[in-house]
């Protein structure tokens, strides 16, 4: 008798851990994240909602050449170039850390990235991806203040952002984002630049084939701005190739960092101060998964 019993106890369990399964796919079938928003982890020179996966390293090359209206002389601006190393790397699906080092102001730069949403159609549908990201920068170069013969402390060598990153993919071609933005700067140049900075980002791209799409993005400041500033406006194409993403760009930002081209950005794209650039997008796999 204990024995039918232990028998029918176990067929019980066994039924209810099977419809709990069912049960479970059929949720995750009834829910579809949304993928590929976007083609990359950033946009032009700003972030995305995109993340890279655990245990997938991404390393990122960036170019900002000089202005076009340098002319001939100086190859319209390609004669002269910044560059930024960059490696970012998913601790897990939700979390990103990333290191850089700029040539233009010798900066070195640390980031976090979290995605608190994710896009999802169906019964428990997900209109958003939202996105956290906050960097630290450091300006090593003394050539980066206005009187490089001051022995400046650290702590005026250091600049912060916190950002949130907010994207809808609106269909299978067009993807929005909204990228709210705090910049503070421990030093600035004189009192008529603002210590704090906040912008209003907005961007999006729009795919004109499997592997090709145009990007826009642009940074307006709604707190005050410094002498010459100007808000960072920016159009790209982007180029899949199996492993690569190559994306080719025009800025009026020379920075290729937050701290950079959202605060100090001083190019205007009504005089010819325009910056042709690219980014080159790498991916390797760490994983102990393959």
């Amino acid at each position: 008798m204990r024995s039918l019993t232990v028998f029918f106890l176990f067929c019980s369990i066994h039924v209810f851990a099977q419809d709990d399964l069912m049960s479970l796919l059929e949720d995750e079938e009834k829910n579809q994240k949304v993928e590929a928003t976007f083609k990359s982890t950033r946009l032009i020179s700003g972030q995305t909602t995109e993340m890279r996966s655990a245990g997938i390293l991404d390393f990122v090359i960036s170019h900002r050449f000089g202005t076009v209206n340098q002319g001939i002389e100086q190859f319209y601006g390609l004669d002269d170039a910044y560059i930024r190393l960059g490696l970012d790397y998913g601790i897990t699906d939700r979390l990103n850390v990333g290191i850089g080092r700029s040539s233009f102001q010798k900066v070195v730069d640390g980031s976090f990235k979290y995605k608190i949403l994710i896009q999802q159609t169906g019964e428990r549908s997900v209109p958003i991806s939202l996105v956290a990201f906050t960097s630290l920068a450091i300006k090593t170069g003394d050539g980066a203040f206005t009187d490089p013969t001051v022995d400046h402390p650290f702590s005026d060598r250091l600049y912060s952002t916190f950002q949130l990153l907010v994207s809808r993919k609106m269909n299978s071609n067009m993807s929005l984002q909204f990228m709210p933005t705090y910049v503070h700067r421990n030093l600035v140049p004189s009192g008529e630049y603002p210590n704090d900075v906040i912008a209003l980002g907005v961007g999006g791209r729009y795919k004109i084939s499997k592997r090709v799409a145009i990007n826009a993005e642009w940074f307006p400041q709604v707190t005050k701005k410094g002498p010459e500033v100007t808000d960072a406006l920016s159009f790209g194409v982007d180029i899949e190739t199996g492993g690569h993403v190559f994306q080719i760009h025009l800025t009026n930002s020379r920075s290729m960092i937050e701290q950079g081209f959202i605060s100090e950005t001083t190019g205007s794209w009504g005089d010819g101060d325009i910056h042709i650039g690219f980014n080159i997008s790498r991916v390797f796999d760490l994983s102990s998964n393959k």
